[in-house]
């Protein structure tokens, strides 16, 4: 009885541990752009790690120097109930659950996944590919930490900053420039679309040739960047 009781104790002493830690990287990184998330570092040379990015396309700017329309337009494609949820959207998961279990009776491959903005900033910042339970559980409890402790701003904020949005081009700035040659700040509604529209297979499109699916999946974005009212709906949570 006595090892069982140690155990237990051992083990909410390590979660408390961890949920410090897990607390003060999150504050810092509140404030502080992350130098490096667990994706990127996960394409990194299997054998240099962290010290080989020198393939890597990055650079972290403040949401007020990103076109509005890239983050309307992410918000669009990705997560439209970003301003209304804790970190999940409970109806799109529900959906998503029974549209699969459908596809896999008829033994289609491609899964429709529900996760939100903050969801995926989760990912990318704290978490290595792959899919399993014990993931799933780490992966929901840094999205309530973010929603804790971070605005909407800032989750959106990195999220532009950090996701994938090419073969080793990290960042809607970094994208902007490769694909159009110019500072985020400057997309126009069309350009910051199509930028997202090669989302979530990124190193398979690219906007400067885009394919008829892009183009389909773009029209798609602009049409519900209007459907959801424009750069208006940005105003309350974000200082533009």
């Amino acid at each position: 009885m006595k090892f069982l009781w140690r155990t237990i104790k051992f083990l909410i002493s390590l979660f408390l541990i961890y949920t410090a830690f897990s607390v003060f990287v999150i504050l810092f990184f509140r404030i502080i752009d992350p130098p490096v998330t667990a994706f990127i570092n996960s394409k990194a040379d299997a054998f240099m790690g962290l010290f080989s990015f020198s393939d890597v396309n990055q650079k972290s700017v403040k949401i007020q120097n990103v076109s509005k329309y890239a983050a309307l337009a992410v918000i669009a494609s990705e997560d439209q109930k970003f301003f209304e949820h804790f970190g999940f959207d409970f109806e799109q998961i529900e959906k998503a659950m029974k549209e699969n279990e459908m596809k896999k009776n008829l033994k289609k491959k491609r899964v429709r996944g529900a996760s939100t903005v903050s969801m995926q900033v989760a990912k990318n910042l704290f978490l290595f590919p792959g899919k399993n339970i014990m993931r799933k559980g780490i992966e929901a409890y840094y999205t309530l930490m973010l929603e804790l402790l971070w605005s909407k701003e800032r989750i959106i904020e990195v999220y532009l900053n950090v996701a994938e949005m090419g073969n080793g081009i990290y960042g809607i700035e970094a994208a902007s420039k490769t694909y159009y040659g110019k500072p985020s700040i400057k997309l126009n509604p069309v350009e910051a679309a199509t930028i997202i529209a090669i989302l979530p297979n990124p190193e398979k499109r690219d906007p400067r040739r885009p394919s008829s699916y892009l183009v389909n999946r773009r029209d798609n974005i602009l049409q519900q960047m209007n459907l959801i009212g424009g750069v208006g709906i940005l105003k309350e949570d974000i200082d533009y």
